[in-house]
Order: C-alpha cells, then sequence, then structure tokens
C-alpha cells in the first residue's frame, strides 16, 4: 500500500458513448488489494487506481448519449474509481435515487451481483435449502447472507469475532460461527442439520476452509468456488466428490457479464427492486476519506472491516 499517492492528472473528457461524472463515492473489494499488492491472479497494469464501483452525478454527455443528462446521480462499474471526476460508459450506469446511499449503491453493483449469480445462476438455491456462507460479514458474504434470505434460505455464517457473528445474528442467521473459537466447525454444522449438511457452500476464502466445507456438503449439494483469500489454492479429491454426490461450482461473475449481460441486467433490477422493497439492506463500514484509500485497503486486507467498504470525497 506504500506505493499508492496522490497524482494530479489531465481531466477525462466525455467521448462519445460516455459521460463525465462527479464521483462521490468508490466502493473497494478484497480483489482491490491484492491488485494492489501484486498478487492478484491477472498482471496489475501500471498506472494503476482502485476502484471500481462509482457512485456520482453526471456533469457533461457525450455524443450519441440519450438517457442521461448533467445533474442526474448515477451508478456504475468502472475502473480506476478512486479520482475526482471520470469518464464512464453510459451503458453501464444506472439511475439513482437521491435517497439511496452511496455505500449501498455501491454494493449492488459487484458484491450484491456476484452474490446474485452464485445463488441463483450457479447453485439454484432454492426456498427451504441450508445455505453456509464463509467470511459472511465481508462485502460479498453479507450480500449473499441477505440473498439468500431473501430467497427463503436457511442460512449459516461464519465470520471472525463475537461482534461480527452478533451482526450476523442479527441479520437473520440461524447459526452464527465465530471461527476464531471455532475453527473447525464441521462438527458444529453437523449438529445443527442433524448429520445431514448443507445444500449450498459460498466460499471466498479457499484454503483449510473449502476442505472442512467439502465435509459438511449435503448430498446434491453445491460448493460455490467464489475465490482464494486465505492465499491458497485447494484441491478436491475427485472420489470424495462422487461418494458424496456434491458438486463443485466456479462463479466467475465477470466474466459472465461479459458474455451475457441480459442476465446480469436482469439481476440488477431484480435487486434494485430488493433495495426500494427494504427486503436487501447493504451494510455499510464507516466511509474513509478518498485520502485514506490506503488505509482502507489495509483494513480490507487485515479483515479488521464488514460490509461493504467506500471512500468518498
Amino acid at each position: 500500500m506504500e506505493l499508492l499517492r496522490l497524482e494530479e492528472v489531465d481531466d477525462p473528457v466525455a467521448e462519445p458513448g460516455k459521460v463525465l461524472v462527479d464521483i462521490e463515492a468508490v466502493g473497494l473489494t478484497f480483489v482491490d488489494c491484492l491488485m494492489a499488492r501484486g498478487m492478484y491472479q491477472a498482471t496489475t497494469p501500471i498506472p494503476w487506481s482502485p476502484g471500481t464501483e462509482i457512485v456520482g452525478r453526471v456533469t457533461e454527455v457525450g455524443e450519441g448519449v440519450q438517457d442521461l443528462e448533467p445533474g442526474q446521480r448515477v451508478v456504475g462499474v468502472g475502473g480506476g474509481g478512486v479520482a475526482e471526476k471520470a469518464a464512464l460508459r453510459a451503458a453501464g450506469l444506472y439511475k439513482l435515487d437521491d435517497n439511496v446511499s452511496a455505500g449501498a449503491a455501491a454494493a449492488l453493483l459487484v458484491n450484491y451481483g456476484t452474490s446474485w449469480f452464485a445463488l441463483h445462476d450457479r447453485a439454484n438455491l432454492a426456498a427451504g435449502e441450508t445455505l453456509l456462507v464463509h467470511a459472511a460479514m465481508g462485502g460479498v458474504g453479507t450480500a449473499a447472507v441477505q440473498l439468500g434470505l431473501a430467497a427463503g434460505a436457511r442460512v449459516i455464517a461464519t465470520a471472525g469475532g463475537p461482534e461480527k457473528t452478533a451482526r450476523l445474528s442479527d441479520m437473520g442467521a440461524e447459526l452464527a460461527i465465530d471461527y476464531l473459537e471455532a475453527p473447525d466447525f464441521v462438527e458444529l454444522i453437523r449438529a445443527h442439520t442433524d448429520g445431514r449438511g448443507v445444500d449450498v457452500c459460498f466460499d471466498p476464502v479457499g484454503g483449510d476452509v473449502f476442505d472442512r466445507s467439502r465435509r459438511v456438503m449435503a448430498w446434491d449439494g453445491r460448493l460455490l468456488v467464489i475465490g482464494f483469500t486465505s492465499g491458497r489454492i485447494p484441491e478436491a479429491p475427485a472420489n470424495h466428490v462422487l461418494l458424496k454426490n456434491y458438486s463443485i461450482v466456479g462463479v466467475h461473475w465477470g466474466a459472465s457479464v461479459a458474455r451475457n449481460p441480459q442476465a446480469s441486467e436482469q439481476a440488477l433490477q431484480t435487486m434494485l427492486g430488493l433495495l426500494e422493497d427494504g427486503r436487501i439492506d447493504p451494510p455499510v463500514f464507516p466511509p474513509f476519506a478518498f485520502k485514506d484509500t490506503p488505509a482502507a485497503l489495509g483494513a480490507i486486507y487485515n479483515r479488521s472491516t464488514w460490509g461493504k467498504v467506500i471512500v468518498q470525497r
């Protein structure tokens, strides 16, 4: 994080098909932490600025843009969001009411988009099924918990520390496990499910967590591979997958958006409806100032935050 610094650059321009946005707030993710450290699976381009979930107000529209106009508040995805201004593709922006918080709006795009894709498109989560969510007080974790509950699932969640597990219980998780106190959660989950296990496991952690999760999968279960925040990419013995008749399912939301943008658009519109109806309420960590972006990334990396982390001007 020591290599991150503020720099003055020329203002971007609203090219055809784009709009110029005065940035209000930017969402950060664990991927930003990995990219800042040169640890992401793809090489970080230099120069680089963190943040892809952008909330702001349109100041100028480029040629060919018809649905947006100066003064409108918007939310969208774009690279290098930690800046005063950004030129963003109009096709990837959504109008945003002033009564929606910047944090909730930023969370909806990547965190909730990833979790929706995982639970509905990849796992086909059904009402009444049991869902296990790891790192459940992180950005994608809280999204998975809330979307799982909205789908009618029974939710078991793991997180580090009593404050986080208390928040999860308040959110509606029927069992919240503190992995700092009980790192081997297998017997707790088996006892809670009367030995049956879980139908769907949402795992952004990998490593030992993935290894233990395999042991609590129910018959016909789906173990969702979201990422590897533990730093270790695990492996699974094929005979165990066969004997327990469960599936290991990859979740690459970013690539899926490019391949099937219509499905992503429909999911986002559905989630916007859930947000407006109060059925989801993204928890937002106290915002950091733009100048404190390195500290925000460090806090995410060290797992001292919860919910959605944003920086704002």
